[in-house]
């Protein structure tokens, strides 16, 4: 008849204790799950104190985050997840770094606890491409901030033979290496971050690849007017947008060179036409080298879409569902869900 099937999965950001059925609810995905599966699916609503269930049935548990206690990690809440199985099975590798009751909590109680495919599946891609990558190992990471990704830079340039960097993150490396950079997005309050990590690059051989051309205009947007100048030519009413082609050319030619590839976060504003060249030429040359036999790893929405517009998904070795884990794995981060199953694995 087959196993008694549970699902359990978080909405939103809902108030604990209340449920708003119109935009917390898990409905709309008890339907689809149910036409993937093609059988029918029922959503229970109180499910605390016990679910009815047979054997050869699947129900989808209403919300855990409008449960109390939820994100606290409570002990008691966990304690009744955990009495509701015999088997537990962690599947979301995407909140493996947030310490909850349906994540880390019920992991110590159920009976037994282990991984799914999906996480397992993370957890090998994301091994074999930091602590047990081939090189040379080239790791992408772009973004607005330095600051959100600074732990990352930091942890990564102990590992890499080439670290890139994009985005407003480029930028303030190219302030700590004394260019202009016009009115370009940047945190001059960060030089002396980026110059520690430059100097660690430095210290093992590595090296980080500051764009020399870039694209330039004197506003945020797509219709405004744009040229391509040598990265000393950027006068003070311009912003940098993306990459220039000599620059992406010399980016592919790393690429063109590495084993293991990382990447998070776009070269240049991708969403607008005259900025997206150099996101597109990088992603063009991690899906040749892929091709050719190396191993390449994406995660964060803003890459995965750009893959997408690209029509590149399907040419990178994995993608990565998740954000704040991809990171934090890469960060060098223990992820609390995981270290629960790994605990009780080894007991």
């Amino acid at each position: 008849a087959g196993a008694a099937v549970m699902v359990m999965s978080h909405l939103g950001r809902p108030t604990e204790g209340e449920f708003n059925e119109r935009t917390d609810s898990l409905a709309g995905i008890a339907v689809r799950m149910s036409e993937l599966v093609g059988k029918p699916i029922r959503l229970v609503r109180d499910y605390l104190n016990g679910v009815d269930v047979k054997p050869g049935e699947v129900v989808m548990l209403e919300n855990c985050r409008c449960n109390k206690g939820e994100k606290k990690n409570s002990e008691e809440l966990a304690k009744k997840y955990a009495a509701l199985c015999d088997v537990y099975v962690n599947d979301a590798f995407g909140t493996s770094h947030r310490a909850q009751a349906s994540t880390e909590g019920v992991a110590r109680f159920a009976p037994v606890a282990c991984a799914g495919p999906l996480m397992a599946a993370e957890i090998e891609a994301l091994t074999k491409a930091v602590s047990e990558a081939k090189h040379p190992l080239v790791a992408i990471v772009g973004g607005s901030k330095v600051s959100t990704k600074l732990t990352i830079l930091s942890n990564l340039a102990d590992k890499v033979d080439h670290l890139v960097v994009g985005g407003g993150i480029a930028n303030t490396f190219l302030l700590a290496t004394g260019h202009k950079i016009g009115k370009s997005l940047a945190e001059p309050e960060l030089v002396d971050e980026c110059k520690k990590v430059l100097a660690k690059l430095n210290s093992k051989g590595a090296a980080l690849p500051l764009p020399t051309d870039v694209v330039v205009a004197k506003e945020f947007s797509e219709t405004a007017q744009h040229r391509t100048c040598k990265i000393d030519d950027v006068a003070d009413d311009e912003m940098i947008l993306d990459i220039g082609p000599e620059s992406a050319k010399a980016l592919a030619d790393v690429v063109a060179q590495s084993q293991t590839i990382v990447w998070n976060g776009p070269v240049g504003v991708f969403e607008m036409k005259p900025y997206a060249d150099g996101t597109r030429v990088l992603g063009e040359a991690i899906a040749k080298r892929t091709a050719e036999g190396a191993f390449s790893i994406v995660g964060g929405g803003d890459t995965i879409n750009a893959l997408s517009v690209f029509g590149l998904t399907d040419k990178v070795s994995y993608i990565s569902t998740g954000g704040g884990a991809f990171l934090e794995f890469l960060e060098g981060k223990t992820l609390p869900a995981i270290a629960a199953l790994e605990a009780r694995a080894d007991k």
